[in-house]
């Protein structure tokens, strides 16, 4: 049984977590949450791209109160996101947040927390008790002469004993940094002691090419071990790019089907059509076709065909014209121009073969 496996199952708006469930897609709006329409308008962009659960910063009472006028629009559960008012947080399960993020080292005082774990469990809705590696208390960074993986999930056992103390246990964990070996440490640290559900990313990981390969590489090996509930890959841009790269990241582990799958190959001095741009071209145009499976862009004739043999269906490229490729097996020739919308015609008559 993996770990995951074992966690607790704990519910968030109409989703499950936990207890072998599969692993969730998170993502984080950058609107001002007070803003509804602009807020809506981006929730649903990530709910179409395949955003299973959506958070929203909460800094102030009006971004608080929107929530319910938020929630009657969206089709996922929304998080709130608090960092440091308590009230902020009791405002906001009152305003119908299906969960809410908080470190409850900054939130203050034992009967400020207490505010907010009597609101959540009025309500039923879980706490996510949330610790970054630049937010440890100071006795903790003293403790272990720096910030460190042991001390991170110190202070995160910390902060879930005591809202168990306060006699709730819905909750979720995460522990986050922005380097990924200490992420990975600690996340086999953590598992090992608790059996809460594990939100798991690799925070402030850049930009779309320094993100996407620093959340791959720690998301890749935390998945692996089988820990992990729900994921985010934190990217400086359009949040959707961060659930698009979720889904490739769970489909590559195992843990995700459905969706079609691109695979195209690196260019070459044989290559004589625009091949990066044809591989873009299929990769954003197979987007809305709901099939499970595997597409080739290939770039030249000469390896394309064997290349292909994985694909369910593929296209290699010629000299101003390529090939229409099935299940290895060369159907016919096309003009290069007409490639993509050959190629879609044929995805979206998939089924009637």
């Amino acid at each position: 049984m993996t770990k995951r496996e074992r966690t607790k199952v704990i519910q968030i708006g109409e989703r499950v977590i936990g207890g072998g469930n599969p692993v969730l897609i998170q993502s984080m709006t950058n609107t001002r949450t007070e803003d509804v329409p602009a807020t809506v308008r981006q929730i649903e962009r990530l709910a179409a791209a395949g955003c299973d659960i959506v958070r929203c910063t909460v800094p102030n009472m009006e971004a608080a109160k929107a929530i319910s006028e938020i929630k009657k629009q969206i089709p996922i559960p929304l998080v709130a996101d608090i960092h440091f008012d308590y009230k902020m947080a009791v405002a906001a399960i009152e305003n119908g947040a299906d969960k809410i993020r908080i470190n409850p080292g900054n939130i203050g005082s034992k009967e400020k927390v207490k505010a907010v774990v009597d609101a959540a469990k009025e309500r039923g809705i879980p706490i996510r008790v949330g610790v970054n590696g630049g937010s440890l208390e100071k006795e903790i960074v003293a403790k272990y002469g720096g910030v460190t993986p042991e001390g991170i999930v110190e202070s995160a056992l910390k902060q879930v004993h005591l809202i168990e103390e306060l006699g709730y246990d819905r909750l979720v964990v995460s522990i986050k940094s922005s380097d990924v070996l200490f992420s990975i440490k600690a996340h086999e640290l953590i598992a090992e002691k608790i059996n809460y559900p594990l939100h798991v990313g690799i925070t402030e990981a850049g930009t779309l090419t320094s993100g996407n390969i620093k959340s791959a590489l720690g998301l890749g090996v935390i998945l692996y071990e089988g820990i992990g509930d729900t994921i985010r890959v934190s990217l400086t841009g359009d949040p959707v790019e961060e659930v698009k790269s979720a889904k490739l990241i769970l489909r590559n582990m195992g843990l995700r089907t459905g969706g079609i799958e691109v695979v195209s190959c690196p260019t070459c001095g044989r290559t004589k059509i625009d091949l990066i741009g044809l591989a873009n071209q299929v990769e954003q145009m197979v987007q809305d076709i709901p099939l499970n499976l595997k597409v080739a862009v290939m770039g030249c004739a000469v390896n394309g065909p064997g290349e292909a043999k994985e694909a369910d269906i593929g296209i290699a490229g010629g000299d101003g014209e390529g090939l229409l490729i099935k299940r290895g097996e060369i159907v016919r020739k096309v003009p290069e121009e007409q490639l993509l919308s050959v190629l879609r015609d044929e995805l979206l008559h998939w089924n009637e073969v």
